[in-house]
């Protein structure tokens, strides 16, 4: 990658948090309340800009969806924000003196959505250890650990 690249790309990223907080009027993008860009990457002609965006969080009253809990928040933001590139397109361009204007697709990052059901994973398995009697830092033991062994002497 390039250094032109990876400047451009953390300058979008900077600029594009600007904006949407402070000039994106459409309400769906203003319910998802803790809406994150994690990053940015660009093509190899910097024509074109994917925008993750991490939205977590509860699921607003006002947009009831059959999408279970923030995932139609989430929909409904990155719907909102895909109607917007065109509006950020132009004001990010000249905020970064680019000549040409990438064109934005904003997408769902997934990797916020998994370290969540990781830790999850994690704190699941710490709760049965406790309730197993062994700490979580503990390797796990099987039954057959606990029997004790059987005396070779003693005939069967």
């Amino acid at each position: 990658m390039t250094q032109r690249k990876q400047r451009v790309e953390h300058g979008l990223r900077d600029v594009l948090t600007e904006m949407i907080a402070r000039e994106v009027r459409d309400p769906r993008v203003k319910a998802a309340t803790l809406l994150t860009i994690t990053r940015v990457e660009l093509n190899v002609d910097l024509s074109v800009a994917t925008v993750y965006v991490s939205i977590p969080g509860e699921q607003a009253p006002s947009l009831r969806s059959s999408l279970p809990g923030g995932q139609a928040v989430a929909a409904e933001a990155l719907a909102g924000l895909a109607k917007a590139a065109g509006f950020l397109r132009g004001p990010v361009a000249r905020k970064l003196n680019l000549m040409r204007a990438p064109e934005l697709r904003f997408v769902a990052d997934p990797s916020i959505d998994m370290s969540e059901k990781l830790a999850a994973i994690v704190r699941d398995d710490e709760e049965r250890a406790r309730a197993a009697g062994r700490s979580a830092d503990e390797p796990g033991r099987t039954e057959t650990d606990d029997q004790a062994p059987a005396d070779p002497e003693e005939p069967a």
